[in-house]
């Protein structure tokens, strides 16, 4: 058994690889085309730019995993079916559930071996990327159209109007409210730089403001050359502010829940990326045993390709609908892990039940 074992482990292998590899061609083509409007400003080359887009390539492969590893399998499954040598498995005695079996158990391997890659060097490759692109432009340095934003360390609220580069800042309010949440100090000032563990402000006006009976009786002004402002974030945390969470590594979308949960601030956004990347080897499992009931479907009525056609459309479907669910979680205030660990754990069990059944018929 166990040569049949390699043997289906290397057809699924090599269908898995040459779909990445159409997959990517595809869409990097498209990409590559939409970098050429780029080309010739600054110092941005052709070879710029192509560099730009294989550096991409693992970041893309580990988002697209769960399509790519679906099409392989099925596919390599289907080709099994339809040069019948899986009739000629189950002639020998393997099982239906046997082949699900291994099927689903190389999908898991290739799905880890992507998120390895996903979780390690994609995003180093993505960033360097990004920098390369952006030097390559001339897009460094200050830059006043850089977004700000808004951020609470604690008691403190703290605004930036312009990000310069993760430690460069300008136009910086940091108000300090006291334990009855009323504001006790203003502090502003136009530059300063974050060292990761505290905000070094050049010029700053300390507005000190003293309340009583709900009135503010007396506000005092000091100015300083220099005053540092210890925070609780890091620049990690700052880095994540002009990104999308599907664009961040797991640990660091944990860090920002970690961050937004003990600073009393929403992080449903990023705990729906989180919970959709735990339960994903679950959703891919569901989608490879949909699809495994048409290939082992009867031939009848239906030829063989239209069924493995529809078993990896309802497949992709249903990692669609997974995501919406998670989505309308988010909105309807569920709790997004369930509503996207149970519906992959339903169809597992129905379609187990289904396939033992053709297993013993």
């Amino acid at each position: 058994m166990k040569i049949k074992d390699r043997y289906i482990a290397k057809t699924l292998l090599s269908y898995t690889l040459v779909v990445m590899i159409v997959w990517l061609s595809i869409y990097s083509f498209f990409n590559f085309l939409s970098e050429l409007n780029s080309v010739g400003k600054a110092n941005y080359t052709i070879l710029a730019a192509f560099q730009y887009i294989v550096l991409q390539m693992p970041e893309v492969a580990y988002d697209q995993a769960s399509a790519l590893i679906l099409l392989g399998c099925i596919l390599g499954m289907g080709h099994l079916a339809t040069t019948g040598q899986l009739l000629i498995f189950r002639a020998s005695g393997a099982s239906v559930f046997k082949i699900t079996w291994l099927t689903v158990k190389n999908a898991m391997l290739f799905l880890f071996i992507l998120i390895l890659v996903g979780e390690t060097f994609a995003p180093t490759l993505t960033q360097y990327a990004e920098s390369e692109r952006s030097d390559a432009l001339g897009q460094t340095g200050f830059s006043g159209s850089q977004d700000g934003f808004w951020i609470r360390d604690g008691d403190n609220f703290i605004n930036v109007e312009n990000n310069i580069d993760g430690s460069l800042f300008s136009g910086i309010t940091v108000i300090e409210v006291n334990k009855n949440n009323r504001i006790e100090r203003v502090v502003n000032s136009e530059s300063g730089t974050f060292d990761g563990k505290s905000l070094n402000l050049n010029e700053t006006d300390i507005f000190s403001i003293n309340d009583a009976k709900n009135k503010f009786e007396n506000i005092s002004l000091k100015e300083r050359n220099v005053y540092n402002k210890s925070v609780a974030f890091d620049q990690d945390l700052i880095a994540t502010l002009e990104k999308e969470p599907e664009d961040l590594s797991t640990f660091t979308i944990i860090k920002q829940i970690q961050f937004l949960t003990e600073n009393k601030l929403r992080a449903g956004v990023f705990e729906v990326e989180l919970y959709n990347r735990m339960v994903k080897p679950f959703t891919l499992i569901a989608m490879v045993l949909l699809a495994m009931l048409f290939i082992f479907g009867s031939t009848r009525d239906v030829t063989l390709g239209r069924k493995i056609f529809f078993g990896v459309a309802i497949g992709l479907s249903f990692e669609l609908v997974s995501r919406i669910g998670s989505a309308m979680a988010l909105s309807f205030d569920f709790n997004p892990l369930l509503s996207s660990f149970i519906p992959a754990l339903l169809v597992i069990i129905i379609a187990i039940s289904l396939l033992i059944k053709k297993s013993t018929n």
